[in-house]
Order: C-alpha cells, then sequence, then structure tokens
C-alpha cells in the first residue's frame, strides 16, 4: 500500500468539527484509514455520571515486542466568533504554503504526520516484529475525565502494556525542531471565599465588609517566591485569576467574596504538599477563610534517557537542529501516560493553536512525518 498523504488526512480530519465533547466523525476517518492499514481498531466510550460521554480510539498493530505507542487528541476547542476568521475554520482551506483550519496546530496535523510515517514504515516493513499502537481521545480539551486517563486503565486491565509514547501535542514555539517537552508542571486550582454582612456603605457600622480580608489573604498567598526552580523545570507560579463580590453597584457593601487562583507547580511539590503550603500563607493572615482546592495534574518528568535520545536524534537527523528538552507550558495527557510508560512529547508548531486563523506549515507537516519515520525505523531496528 503507498504511503498516505498528510495533507489530506488532515484536511479529512478537519472537516470534522470535534469541538470537545463531540466526536463528529474524528475517529471513524482515522479508524478507516488505519484498518486499511491492517491495525485493530477498538472504539471505546466512556462516561460517568455528570459528565459528557466521551468516544475515543485505541487501534493496534501487531502483537509483539516492543510495543511504540502514538497518542493525541481528536478534540478541539470552538473556533469563536467566525468573523474573526478569514476562511472556515472546518473547511480545511489552503491557502499558499498553510493549511488552514480548527485543529490544524492542535494536533489534528500530527496526528495524520504520525499516520503518514506508519503507512510508509509498514509498506517497508510488513512482517516487522513489534508493535504500534495510536491512543487517540475525544477529551483531552476538556475535563479529561472519559479519555486518555481511563484509555490506560482498560488496556492494562487487557494486560496490555506500552513500552514507549510520543504525544504529538504542537511542543514547538515557533519553529519546527526547537523544542520537546520531556515533562510538565503540574496544575492546582483554588477558590477561596470570605463572608461578610451586606449592608449601606453609609452605615458600615451595620455591616462587615469582606474585602479587606480577601486582600489580607490575597497579599499573604502571593507573600514570596514558592521555589527557585529546579534543574529541568522553572520556579513554580501563582496567578489570582478572579475576584468577585457579584455587587453591580457602588453603595451596597457585598455580603461574601471570593477569589480564584492557580498554580503550575514543578517538580518540588507534589499537589498534597502544595495544598499545604497554600493553606499555611492563607493561615498567617488571621482572616476566616472557606477553601476549594482541585489538582489537575501533578508534575512529571521523563529523565534524558533513550526515548528523548530517539526523537531528538530523529529530529536532528531530518532537520539539522537538536531540540530543547522542556518543561515548559501547560498540561497534556502525557501526565496520565507517565504512570505507565516513558513518554516524551513532540509535534507540530504551536503559535497559533486555540487561535483565530489557526495552521499549519505544508512543509512542517511534511517534515513531521519524516521526523516520526525516522523514529520509527530506529525504534524497530
Amino acid at each position: 500500500m503507498a504511503a498516505l498523504d498528510p495533507i489530506a488526512l488532515t484536511q479529512a480530519l478537519i472537516r470534522c468539527p470535534s469541538v470537545t465533547p463531540a466526536d463528529a466523525g474524528a475517529l471513524g476517518v482515522l479508524a478507516e484509514t488505519l484498518t486499511a492499514l491492517g491495525f485493530v481498531c477498538h472504539p471505546l466510550r466512556f462516561e460517568e455520571a455528570g459528565t459528557a460521554p466521551i468516544d475515543n480510539l485505541y487501534a493496534r498493530f501487531g502483537t509483539g515486542s516492543p510495543h511504540f505507542c502514538f497518542a493525541g487528541h481528536t478534540d478541539v476547542v470552538p473556533p469563536g466568533d467566525l468573523s474573526g476568521w478569514s476562511v472556515d475554520p472546518f473547511a480545511a482551506d489552503i491557502k499558499g504554503e498553510r493549511l488552514f483550519g480548527r485543529g490544524a496546530a492542535d494536533m489534528k496535523g500530527g496526528i495524520a504526520a504520525f499516520v503518514a510515517a506508519v503507512s510508509a514504515f509498514l509498506a517497508d516493513n510488513p512482517a516487522f516484529g513489534g508493535s504500534i499502537s495510536l491512543l487517540i481521545t475525544g477529551d483531552e480539551e476538556g475535563p479529561a475525565i472519559n479519555g486518555t486517563k481511563k484509555m490506560l486503565e482498560w488496556l492494562a486491565a487487557r494486560g496490555e502494556t506500552i513500552d514507549a509514547c510520543v504525544v504529538g501535542e504542537p511542543t514547538n514555539p515557533r519553529s519546527l525542531g526547537e523544542m520537546m517537552k520531556i515533562g510538565r508542571r503540574g496544575s492546582l486550582s483554588g477558590t477561596i471565599t470570605v463572608q461578610g454582612v451586606q449592608g449601606h456603605v453609609a452605615y458600615p457600622h451595620l455591616a462587615d465588609n469582606p474585602i479587606p480580608k480577601m486582600v489580607k489573604l490575597l497579599t499573604a498567598l502571593g507573600s514570596g517566591a514558592l521555589d527557585d526552580g529546579t534543574a529541568h523545570f522553572q520556579p513554580s507560579n501563582l496567578e489570582v485569576t478572579t475576584v468577585d463580590t457579584g455587587n453591580p453597584t457602588s453603595n451596597l457593601i457585598p455580603g461574601s467574596v471570593t477569589a480564584s487562583f492557580n498554580v503550575r507547580f514543578n517538580d518540588s511539590f507534589s499537589g498534597a504538599t502544595l495544598e499545604a503550603l497554600v493553606r499555611q500563607r492563607l493561615d498567617s493572615a488571621g482572616v476566616p477563610y472557606e477553601l476549594k482546592i482541585s489538582i489537575s495534574g501533578e508534575s512529571f518528568f521523563t529523565p534524558p534517557g533513550p526515548l528523548s535520545a530517539l526523537v531528538a536524534g530523529a529530529v536532528e537527523t531530518v532537520l539539522g537542529v537538536t531540540p530543547e528538552l522542556s518543561t515548559t507550558g501547560g498540561t497534556s495527557d502525557a501526565r496520565f501516560i507517565r504512570a505507565y510508560c516513558p513518554v516524551v512529547e513532540f509535534g507540530l508548531v504551536g503559535q497559533s493553536m486555540h487561535k483565530v486563523d489557526e495552521n499549519l506549515r505544508l512543509a512542517d507537516l511534511a517534515a513531521l512525518t519524516q521526523i516520526y519515520r525516522v523514529m520509527l525505523d530506529r525504534y524497530f531496528a
């Protein structure tokens, strides 16, 4: 079978408006393509009370060892105001040397590049002894409850193990080949509530304004750096994101105030130790408060080794550049995979992801396909 065209497959995927939690046929396009290549495909739908059901896909070629997995997602964020786009966000138009559409960079282009690379690899190595799989979720841009995490649990229950995984997220800030991710910071979100007594501003003795108390709490929370960074991580960072009383008037003392914050934390902390520090700082203000904490992911790190060397070597062979080993940016589903096998991330340029007129360079798509092919050749050599 001839190698697949990554451009055509990217376009077919973009033309499925798979805004989380909708699949809109994207996984069907992928399953049909992979089945034709000889993969055994397992459509997986997961749901639990209070959450939207999510469609996912696990596809595997071969049953032998070693087992190389490519992970990613077909769901995308909404396009937003369509009047800001110069093209239909789901038409997958090509203008000049770029392909436009929601999900082009994040990350339907990366998926198409890998599938195209696999098609070329299998054409040249029809009887190789290992296994190649794709772990594709429809719940990465959403709450990530019914996606990769549950797929990995399903695999483990079947007795399937993965030896190495590459996640095709758009890891490069400006140009292809400059950066790969060997870890990610954790994410802790918190909401602080302070109660007061509502009243007229002209009669403050009959009220209790909670806002000055919240100011004390936020001052204590932001008192000094959380840490100085570690060998592979930048310093942990706390940002206050909202302060709200729900009060639209200027002559009313509010009855309560809430503030939200987020901490992106490095491997100096676990979620539990960071929460303890947050509570310690808030307690030091001497103000009664309520605190709700949620942790969407712990920090994780894959030490430089064979997998990162494999990816870096393929990039150097194709592009002649050495990618930086980075842990910057937000969270990804690699946070779940790291508990099962070594995992690194490498994909397209992310400069336009989640933006109006999201796009990819056609030359980058071709080069990424080559990089993934070199990775497969060397992994199974």
